[in-house]
């Protein structure tokens, strides 16, 4: 199980690459990664235009388990939304962005294929 972890930790990772990557081709810039605080972490934070997106990337390699954005749940969202309001409170982001929540999910086999889900919730 241990291996399995490790293994799904380094796709997971591989994932957010691709989803950089990807974002900047669209036009986005990067802001943050990972940021964590005790509510939580976004996976990535990016900006594009007069907007602040927060975005959860979710690396699956097959559908077995569901699609990936259902592991997104209300749950899910409540921590993304409240690391969002940290986020913005510790950076003085008090206006001049509309803020936006995205999910974009990256399937993975032999080459990554990425479905992104914009203002998700």
């Amino acid at each position: 199980m241990k291996d399995m972890n490790a293994n799904n930790k380094i796709i997971g990772a591989k994932g957010e690459e691709e989803v950089c990557k990807y974002l900047i081709r669209k036009g986005y810039t990067i802001i943050d990664r990972n940021f964590r605080c005790k509510q939580g972490e976004i996976d990535i934070i990016a900006s594009k235009l007069n907007e602040l997106i927060f975005i959860e990337v979710k690396t699956r390699r097959n559908i077995q388990f569901g699609y990936p954005c259902e592991a997104v749940g209300k749950t899910k969202q409540k921590h993304i939304l409240n690391v969002a309001k940290y986020y913005m409170w510790r950076n003085n982001i008090i206006e001049n962005y509309n803020i936006r929540f995205d999910v974009i999910e990256v399937y993975y086999s032999n080459n990554y294929y990425i479905n992104h889900i914009q203002n998700c919730f």
